[in-house]
């Protein structure tokens, strides 16, 4: 029994194909296939119910995927404790991001990371917040940056800073001519949102104490909120975007933006990592940059 073996059988478990589990482990499928075989025929079970789509464990093999969890995160602990004693911040960090956080912030921290920490590889996904839970639970991820208050208790949730909300109105819309706004000024007919899944449009609707079905104007299926603002622009509706969106709209466009009264709302940014996470040298590297950045107004990288 292998560490890599454990690894491939917990992919395509996750996974529910042996094609899919290879292309994520960067191997061939014939010898993904063989190494889970061998792992199989070691141990005198089958492990996986090759006949149904997608491709499913058996209850043994539930049972040997627990197990082989904890395994893999001994592994890595054992490699985390060394580096730590070493004062090295070293390994693979594969971090989550909200798509509402991920325009706005990366640019920020990333370059700088890569510059303090040359021996962390950094893997970053854009995800929405149901998408990075499920792949936590599933070990695909390590971190994520996200807002506070939408994770399970499983996720432990470190704050970073607080991202107050602002107004991003229509020039034809009447409260155009305002300079700031109270959250009982907006009429929810003329509100754009996200689409569903996406946190911030939950929050939008929890702050203006909308209902889901009947006081949105139309459903629009994006996850883009430079999509949602381009709409705004083009006709007289109003949306709502997050502080850290603001050095990135074209200064011709800024009178667009309205303050929300003082108290209004605002989000928390955290890091989310798992319980029983073990990376805690490279996930206290990672805190410092974000807030080394944010607190010096770290311009965006220019490539």
């Amino acid at each position: 029994m292998t560490i890599i073996q454990l690894e491939y059988l917990i992919a395509v478990a996750n996974c529910g194909s042996f094609s899919k589990a290879s292309e994520l482990c960067f191997v061939t499928q014939p010898s993904l296939s063989m190494q889970i075989k061998n792992l199989e025929e070691e141990l005198g079970v089958i492990l996986l119910d090759r006949t149904k789509k997608p491709v499913v464990p058996t209850q043994v093999g539930m049972l040997v995927i627990e197990k082989a969890k904890e395994a893999l995160l001994a592994y890595n602990n054992v490699r985390e404790c060394v580096a730590e004693l070493r004062g090295s911040v070293s390994g693979k960090l594969r971090l989550g991001v909200i798509p509402t956080i991920a325009p706005y912030l990366l640019p920020r921290f990333v370059h700088v990371f890569g510059e303090k920490y040359p021996k962390v590889e950094l893997e970053i996904r854009e995800m929405i917040t149901p998408d990075i839970v499920k792949a936590m639970d599933n070990d695909e991820l390590d971190a994520a940056l996200l807002a506070g208050g939408t994770c399970p208790e499983r996720i432990t949730e470190q704050e970073l800073f607080d991202d107050r909300f602002y107004a991003y109105v229509s020039p034809e819309n009447p409260l155009s001519a305002r300079t700031n706004l109270r959250i009982e000024d907006i009429y929810t007919k003329e509100l754009i949102l996200l689409a569903e899944g996406h946190c911030l449009r939950d929050q939008i609707i929890e702050l203006c104490g909308m209902s889901r079905m009947n006081d949105l104007p139309y459903t629009l299926q994006s996850g883009s909120l430079e999509t949602v603002m381009r709409i705004v622009d083009a006709t007289s509706m109003l949306t709502v975007i997050p502080e850290m969106a603001l050095p990135y709209i074209p200064e011709q466009l800024k009178n667009r933006v309205k303050m929300l009264a003082r108290g209004a709302a605002s989000r928390k940014i955290v890091v989310g990592v798992r319980r029983t996470y073990a990376k805690e040298t490279i996930i206290t590297a990672l805190r410092e940059t974000i807030m080394e950045c944010v607190d010096k107004k770290t311009p965006p990288k220019r490539w």
